[in-house]
């Protein structure tokens, strides 16, 4: 759930600096605990845009995960990340990535999709270093639908997913495919 370290934010109220353009939840409406009905394969929309998260980054995190699973000098030591382009100690882009999943699992918590799962991420871009202090929020928006030709009761959907810093920074891209399950029949 969201915490003090992890607020989210309903789209209506999230943090921004962009004026005057509106991102709608169209994709997932049952956000913050709202039970919706089920939404299947037919229920989703090309280009429906959602926006959501406030995931503060910490210094104490950074250096744990990496401890544990990228163990880089720049993402453990302030020194060596001095002499890299980074500066100062950065966050791994697998963190990125994990920090980001975990914004996108609480966005859903509560959501009834039919979803099955994912067969993967077509590209994964890091844009900007992540620090610790930096505040992550997500947009996401779905650009491609298929129903399947081979297992008729279930399709694939495309996400393009951009993770913010505090600054309206892009700091990472990525494209993943989810697979859901169709519309029962009759």
């Amino acid at each position: 759930m969201c915490s003090e370290r992890l607020r989210c934010f309903p789209e209506s109220t999230a943090p921004s600096t962009r004026i005057g353009r509106s991102i709608r939840n169209t994709f997932w409406p049952a956000a913050f605990g709202r039970i919706a009905a089920m939404h299947y394969f037919e229920d989703i929309r090309i280009g429906a845009r959602s926006r959501f998260g406030a995931y503060e980054v910490t210094r104490e995190e950074v250096i744990a995960f990496a401890t544990q699973y990228d163990p880089q000098p720049f993402h453990l030591d302030d020194a060596a990340a001095a002499e890299t382009h980074f500066g100062r100690i950065a966050a791994s882009g697998w963190h990125t990535c994990s920090m980001t999943m975990r914004m996108i699992v609480e966005f859903m918590r509560g959501e009834q999709r039919a979803g099955i799962g994912s067969p993967g991420v077509d590209e994964i871009r890091w844009r900007r270093p992540v620090y610790p202090g930096d505040t992550l929020r997500v947009e996401t928006e779905i650009t491609d639908k298929t129903p399947s030709r081979s297992r008729p009761e279930m399709g694939s959907y495309k996400t393009l997913t951009t993770v913010y810093n505090q600054d309206d920074a892009v700091v990472m891209t990525l494209v993943s495919i989810g697979l859901i399950r169709r519309q029962p029949r009759g």
